[in-house]
């Protein structure tokens, strides 16, 4: 039966695909145009590299939508990350906290990029990335004007149909994460995810996608759900719930 389901999805996505790129050209042409008008010695597209199933790294097309060196300004921002400090938000401390004293003789030492590090501290640190291993910054300052309203209205998650056309994904799944995002994902219900299919959407993308209270927790209990209920009926009523979430209420 999965069989059967896999090699119907697959037909689905190809044809879906290669209809859509037709009958979108115009789109991706105006697209092409205003971003060239906005900074002309910037590409047109973006490839990035992107984990898909099976753990398979593949390139994941977009139209670009930040500025050429976006990458190298992720860490700095890091503070501004929606996904890190909803649970800090959270927390009231009612006693001071104690930090147990260590010694140092007996206590292990790694040798991280850093420098020496103690091992719990390491593990410690390890637990909290992988905790919160999504990046999502709301009003982000990397993000050109074009960019804004290509982002808010989807346009630039079209050139992903390539991606479907060469097998790297398909129409409905869970998304691709960045290599940094999902070396993170450690757990058993986390790693279940990558045995899904990768997709332009998802149940997380019409769920929780552009809401303020989303939250990493959610985001891989969706990506789990999806992994153990995947059907082809589930497919159209994700795709069928697309276009009401491809506008979006707030930036992204």
């Amino acid at each position: 039966m999965r069989l059967v389901y896999e090699i119907t999805k697959r037909s689905f996505d190809v044809m879906a695909a290669g209809v859509c790129l037709l009958i979108l050209s115009p789109v991706f042409l105006c697209v092409a145009i205003a971003l060239k008008w906005e900074n002309p010695e910037a590409p047109v597209f973006y490839a990035a590299p992107r984990v898909g199933r099976y753990y398979r790294l593949f390139p994941f097309f977009k139209f670009r939508s930040m500025r050429p060196n976006s990458d190298q300004l992720l860490k700095q921002m890091a503070h501004l990350n929606q996904y890190a400090g909803q649970d800090k938000s959270m927390l009231v401390k009612t006693e001071p906290i104690i930090v147990p004293e260590v010694d140092v003789q007996t206590a292990t030492m790694l040798l991280s990029d850093n420098g020496w590090q103690l091992e719990s501290a390491h593990l410690t640190e390890q637990t909290e990335r992988a905790e919160k291993p999504f990046v999502k910054i709301a009003k982000d300052p990397r993000i050109t004007r074009v960019g804004h309203f290509i982002r808010n209205t989807s346009l630039d998650e079209l050139p992903q149909l390539w991606n479907v056309i060469r097998g790297d994904m398909s129409l409905v799944g869970n998304r691709p994460l960045p290599p940094y995002e999902a070396e993170q994902l450690t757990s058993d219900e986390a790693i279940a995810r990558f045995l899904a299919p990768a997709g332009i959407t998802g149940l997380w993308q019409v769920t929780d996608r552009g809401k303020k209270g989303m939250s990493a927790d959610s985001r891989k209990r969706l990506d789990s759900e999806y992994t153990q209920r995947y059907s082809f009926g589930l497919d159209c009523w994700i795709l069928f719930k697309t276009p009401f979430a491809a506008l979006q209420k707030v930036d992204v």
